[in-house]
């Protein structure tokens, strides 16, 4: 038998097929195209895993369940995503939807880094440790928790918005309603607004060599790269960049001391370039500083499927 999982990302939505083994033995996806109707959004989540289940080979009878990790909070005895602000979603009646669309009853939704959390958890870099924390940077700062082998999800489903914790007061607008959010600071999206800031600052700067002199072709990694071949404003931007990184990752740790925290999504590709100066500064601010045991600072090991495992895994 074979469990669904689906990544409903801000940019994407990733349907897979996962074995019993916690293996992905089929994927499909298509563009989120957010924001817009939830219920075309939920057409395209029930094509995508259509395609995934034909390229599997199976039907849904197949399939024990479906699980779907989304942005924002999911009300799991309303089956409402009450709010998910980079989707636009208000209230969506989505286990309903969802159901509809696909005749598969076993239907479950959890906070996207949740299922990453729970994917890697399972799966991935932190296989084995009872205390772990997910980061994943991505369209924003999502965050998972997992505390004595299960998920922190709160008494409305709704925490371990880490992303949504502010560290710079009055700071910049956050579309969440809040200001100076860690969000708007350390997201892939922060980081592209960050690089095109210093690209006007600095014409000269190699980063317009790395776009094609189009500041529209800018992504998550131009100033890493542009870093990598010596350009001075585009290491002012990362060192910022980490600055902030590390500031939340600061106060996740001395919040919840987890095992491991494991780093994610796009920018989290740059692993040990990102990481290793981020653990210099976790050293010296942590509360922790003198404890013997401390928590080790991971790159995710599993990449974008670690949300699409995580979601299959989804059983309440």
């Amino acid at each position: 038998m074979y469990r669904i999982g689906v990544d409903l990302g801000g940019t994407n939505i990733v349907s897979g097929v996962v074995n019993e083994n916690c293996e992905i033995v089929a994927k499909a996806s298509r563009p989120t195209n957010a924001p817009r109707a939830a219920e075309e959004i939920f057409d395209d989540i029930a094509a995508t895993i259509k395609e995934a289940m034909d390229k599997a080979g199976i039907t849904k009878e197949d399939v024990v369940s479906i699980g779907v990790g989304t942005p924002g909070s999911v009300n799991k005895e309303l089956e409402l995503i009450e709010f998910a602000n980079n989707l636009g979603f208000d209230n969506v009646p989505a286990f309903r939807l969802l159901r509809e669309r696909t005749g598969i009853q076993n239907v479950y939704f959890d906070n996207d880094a949740n299922c990453a959390a729970l994917g890697e958890a399972t799966a991935g870099c932190g296989k084995g440790a009872k205390d772990f924390v997910m980061i994943t940077l991505g369209t924003g700062v999502g965050s998972g928790i997992i505390a004595n082998g299960k998920l922190v999800t709160g008494l409305n489903y709704a925490a371990g918005e880490m992303g949504h914790t502010v560290i710079v007061y009055g700071g910049l607008p956050c579309n969440c309603g809040r200001r100076g959010c860690w969000e708007k600071y350390s997201s892939a999206t922060a980081l592209i607004a960050q690089t095109k800031d210093a690209m006007r600052e600095n014409p000269d700067s190699i980063m317009w060599d790395l776009v094609d002199n189009d500041i529209l072709n800018v992504t998550g990694r131009t100033a890493f790269d542009a870093m990598r071949k010596g350009d001075e404003a585009a290491k002012r931007v990362v060192d910022n960049y980490i600055a902030y990184l590390a500031c939340g990752i600061s106060n996740v740790v001395n919040i919840f001391q987890p095992e491991v925290l494991a780093v994610g999504g796009g920018i989290g590709n740059e692993r040990e370039n990102l990481l290793a100066p981020v653990r210099k500064i976790l050293a010296s601010e942590r509360y922790s500083i003198h404890a013997k045991k401390q928590t080790e600072l991971k790159a995710a090991t599993l990449g974008n499927d670690a949300g699409v495992i995580g979601a299959a895994l989804l059983d309440e």
